[in-house]
């Protein structure tokens, strides 16, 4: 009798394949030389942060995959894998690191589609006691480098193009929400930036969008951010979304006068989201209070919460002002190659 298959058969290794994803692969290895070179030339010591974790990061959407840790004495323990190497490369800024770099896989959980993968790759760096406009200067000159190495002219992804050379655009999220939108998004939050809700609704009935049954602010931002917003970011340039309001920047220091939004920015191009940083918050009671707000809103929309890293916080108080970003590596390089799905980029898929 033949064995049940229990998974389809995946293409990715066999040969005729390869031979088409080898020279995107072959010119990932090339950009991957050129950022650490970028890195090393500007006094980046490269750090590699444990992928196992008491907790894999306390952000509402976040989905982690879970295993356990067993002792010597048998006796096994919740661990996750990384959603990011943030909490650890925090802790490294409290010990007295500088200028820190990690490039290595990180997982997420329920995420796969032509942008995401459930292991990837995420370039992430820190420096300590500058501003955040020094690593949004970094994620420019990076891109930039990635295009440079392969020699594209232009970036395109599902028909949209960005001239990764052209001057950079940077727009603030209530200014780019206004105008794509038509949503006044900081009338929908008190001067504490505490969101409502209904009255981002209310907006959104008003300028004839559809307003989900979920009516919880953080959910209706969200959709009107992917539908509305992302699509017209990136195109012909790189865009900087900046300005987060405070309720969507959990690990981000607020502005200073203006209370209800934070130190935090996004980087587009070509509609692609590419990088994620912030002016970090150091207060580890201002972070405790808004991990437990957002594990509040995990349990209701999934039943699910994760553990707090009380190392991670007791790091805080004496982790010095810093900025970091977050960038999807595996994403710089299917816009440097022309690469329309992620896969294409990965020397070896997950199977699925």
């Amino acid at each position: 009798m033949n064995p049940v298959r229990s998974s389809p058969v995946s293409p990715w290794w066999t040969p005729a394949v390869h031979a088409d994803r080898r020279p995107i692969l072959v010119a990932r290895n090339r950009i991957e030389a050129a950022v650490r070179a970028y890195l090393a030339e500007r006094d980046f010591l490269i750090v590699d942060p444990p992928g196992l974790q008491r907790s894999p990061g306390n952000e509402t959407h976040l989905h982690a995959f879970a295993t356990e840790m067993i002792g010597n004495d048998g006796v096994g323990q919740r661990r996750y894998l990384h959603t990011s190497p943030e909490f650890t490369m925090k802790k490294l800024l409290a010990a007295g690191e500088r200028r820190i770099a990690s490039l290595q896989h990180v997982w997420r959980n329920r995420e796969r589609s032509a942008l995401h993968h459930p292991e990837f790759t995420m370039l992430e760096w820190y420096r300590a006691e500058e501003p955040y406009d020094a690593v949004i200067a970094d994620c420019v000159a990076i891109i930039r480098l990635a295009a440079e190495v392969t020699g594209v002219e232009r970036f395109s992804f599902r028909g949209r193009e960005c001239d990764p050379r052209a001057e950079v655009e940077r727009v603030r999220v209530a200014e780019a929400f206004l105008a794509h939108a038509g949503i006044d998004l900081l009338a929908t939050m008190d001067a504490e930036g505490v969101p409502d809700g209904e009255m981002l609704a209310a907006q959104m009935l008003g300028r004839g969008l559809e307003v989900p049954e979920d009516r919880s602010w953080s959910y209706l931002f969200s959709r009107i951010l992917v539908e509305k917003v992302e699509p017209r970011l990136g195109n012909g340039r790189i865009t900087v979304l900046d300005r987060y309001p405070a309720a969507e920047a959990a690990l981000a220091r607020r502005v200073p006068g203006d209370r209800r939004v934070s130190e935090r920015f996004e980087i587009y191009a070509a509609g692609v989201e590419l990088a994620n940083g912030f002016g970090e918050l150091t207060d580890p009671e201002e972070q405790r209070r808004r991990f437990a707000a957002e594990m509040n809103e995990k349990q209701r929309l999934y039943n699910e919460t994760y553990p707090l890293d009380e190392d991670f916080l007791a790091a805080l108080a004496l982790m010095p002002d810093a900025s970091g970003v977050a960038m999807g590596f595996d994403r710089l390089v299917m816009l440097a190659t022309g690469a329309q799905r992620i896969e294409q980029v990965l020397w070896a898929p997950v199977a699925e």
